[in-house]
């Protein structure tokens, strides 16, 4: 059972590194473009709005360009992190 767990991850971090892996930052940065221009989309609509609608998008707005950065971390991390196995 060992020797079949160790195979699936040795298996699964191969795939990973296969489908990424370069140490750019390409797709993190696509991930973190997309929530900026999400939250680009709610600003526009709290300019729009007037009290505590327009505190809620701006707010929604942050929060979104926070998990875009989180997210575009994470993904880059996980590049590294793949880089590392192949080396090994």
């Amino acid at each position: 059972m060992k020797k079949l767990s160790f195979a699936l991850v040795g298996a699964a971090a191969l795939a990973l590194a296969a489908c990424g892996g370069k140490g750019d930052d390409a797709a993190g940065d696509n991930v973190a473009d997309n929530y900026d221009a999400a939250a680009d989309n709610l600003d526009a609509a709290a300019d729009n709005a007037s009290g505590a609608e327009a505190d809620a998008l701006e707010n929604q707005a942050d929060a979104l360009r926070e998990e875009g950065k989180d997210k575009e971390e994470a993904i880059d991390e996980a590049d590294v992190n793949a880089a590392n196995v192949n080396a090994m």
